[in-house]
């Protein structure tokens, strides 16, 4: 998703990492966040071969679903050692698909063991949604 208003960033933070994001749709939070995520990881992947995945959640709220989302995430990174740079998400009222392309990863600086909810709120801004994400390093 090429989105000149969409993005992410670190925010300093003592002991885990948080990043900040924003996109103009709950889709490209999702999307966003998780090219963040995979930035703060410092995770690089294979040229080859490409793998696909396909993805359904459901969730009583948008940061419900943040999290169960990028969980997947890690868990593909962990258990699979797989992560992903191309994303087709659509959320429809709290519903989540996604078909997702990636490869294996060839390394990671830093892994990141769980997504939480400290902080979390998925704010409605003028532009879009945004929102602060905490990882437990």
């Amino acid at each position: 998703m090429t989105c000149p208003s969409c993005g992410y960033r670190e925010i300093e933070h003592i002991a885990d990492w948080e990043l900040n994001v924003w996109a103009p749709d709950l889709s490209g939070l999702l999307e966003q966040a998780a090219r963040g995520m995979y930035a703060l990881m410092g995770a690089r992947l294979e040229p080859e071969p490409r793998q696909y995945r396909n993805l359904e959640l459901n969730a009583s709220d948008p940061e419900s679903l943040l999290v169960a989302f990028l969980s997947e995430l890690i868990y593909f990174c962990e258990q699979q050692n797989l992560g992903f740079d191309k994303f087709d998400i659509t959320v429809n009222n709290l519903s989540l698909k996604a078909h997702l392309t990636g490869a294996t990863l060839a390394s990671i600086d830093k892994e990141i063991k769980a997504v939480t909810y400290h902080k979390l709120v998925v704010r409605e801004t003028e532009q879009g949604y945004e929102v602060n994400v905490v990882f437990d390093v």
